[in-house]
């Protein structure tokens, strides 16, 4: 399975690379493990083929935070999974900087990348949970 992706690049920078790859669904998960073992990155992935639907996972230590980009004027946030207390607050990586979320927009790292492999391989946002629109 093809997917297409931007990514924190591992390199010393730690900066976004807004350079997208075409690669199997593996070569990304290999990134996010490298990320992961940094504690902190960011990432856009789309089903090879298509603009929008695109979703986008910042994450620190534990705690990720998805968004879905439709289309070029709509953006969500996917409700969390109560991970963390609605009212406790979350910051993690969107591009380069260090963004806080509500506790209800916040997941675990684990269940984020299985949701992340699941849009990947139906291409439909809805599955993934419940959508508040930004």
């Amino acid at each position: 399975m093809r997917v297409t992706w931007t990514a924190t690049a591992l390199e010393s920078s730690g900066r976004h690379c807004v350079v997208e790859r075409d690669s199997v669904l593996g070569e990304l998960a290999e990134h996010f493990a490298e990320l992961r073992s940094h504690g902190q990155g960011y990432l856009e992935v789309r089903p090879s083929g298509g603009e929008f639907s695109r979703l986008a996972l910042g994450f620190r230590g534990d705690r990720a935070v998805i968004h879905l980009l439709d289309d070029a004027e709509r953006s969500f946030l996917l409700v969390g999974d109560g991970s963390v207390a609605a009212d406790a607050v979350v910051d993690v990586p969107v591009m380069d900087d260090l963004a806080a979320f509500s506790g209800d927009f916040v997941l675990t790292v684990d269940r984020t990348w299985s949701l992340v492999g699941l849009f990947i391989r139906t291409g439909v946002p809805g599955a993934l949970g419940r959508w508040c629109e930004l």
